[in-house]
């Protein structure tokens, strides 16, 4: 097959940042995956005060956590363990080595495994089991 026939999809694929592509047409059909990208880090602030009269936003989550912020790379739905009758990938205060898998995001029904790219432990998770997140939403904290 000629490369620059599937090349406009190929940069369909990474201009959206979708791990997976599939498209039909006639007789023509195509279908492109690639391994989904690690989660983005940012360094936590010193602790600040939150008035407890109002919900924390996403920046005072950011600063109230001890260590390392991983946030979700892709919006989906976050899920803590591999299936419900599995226990999480980890747990507040559990040791993790980089290349560990740290939880799931689920997006566009594709399971995608977000990995440690540290050594650290646990301090804090943020979300629960199955809430929905936004691209940049604070998912857990790793003090290294």
């Amino acid at each position: 097959m000629d490369t620059k026939k599937i090349q406009p999809y190929i940069d369909i694929l990474n201009d959206n940042n979708l791990t997976a592509l599939k498209i039909k047409d006639g007789d023509f059909e195509i279908s492109l995956e690639r391994q989904p990208k690690v989660a983005s880090f940012v360094e936590a602030a010193p602790a600040a005060t939150v008035s407890q009269t109002e919900p924390p936003s996403v920046a005072t989550q950011n600063t109230q956590s001890d260590g390392t912020i991983v946030t979700s790379p892709i919006i989906g739905t976050f899920y803590a363990a591999p299936s419900p009758d599995k226990p999480p990938f980890v747990e507040v205060g559990k040791a993790v080595k980089k290349g560990d898998v740290l939880f799931i995001i689920e997006s566009m029904k594709l399971m995608n495994e977000i990995v440690s790219e540290f050594d650290g432990t646990v301090t804090d998770i943020m979300v629960q089991n199955s809430d929905a997140v936004e691209f940049g939403t604070p998912i857990l904290s790793i003090k290294q």
